[in-house]
């Protein structure tokens, strides 16, 4: 990925590319890279338009975890979430 195709969001700590991962997999594989984070680190999470990007914000939030930013990045949506603070 270029520059220029880049998220324009705060700098996160890590990221991970779900784009074709199908639900729930890739909140389930959201949720475990969070576990193994530094508690208050920023995760950005790249998911598919549709189920992903509707289900996976609200079960974060249900989980627990604080979605920070999410931005439409014209086919893929970036989700920043940071990880629990102990």
């Amino acid at each position: 990925m270029t520059d220029s195709q880049r998220p324009l969001l705060p700098t996160s700590d890590d990221q991970i590319d779900l784009r074709g991962t199908p639900c729930p997999l890739n909140f389930v594989r959201t949720k475990l890279h969070l576990q193994k984070m530094v508690p208050g680190a920023l995760l950005e999470v790249w998911l598919d338009p549709g189920e992903p990007i509707e289900q996976v914000p609200d079960s974060l939030k249900m989980a627990g975890y604080e979605v920070e930013h999410l931005q439409d990045c014209s086919g893929f949506y970036a989700l920043q979430v940071r990880s629990a603070v102990v």
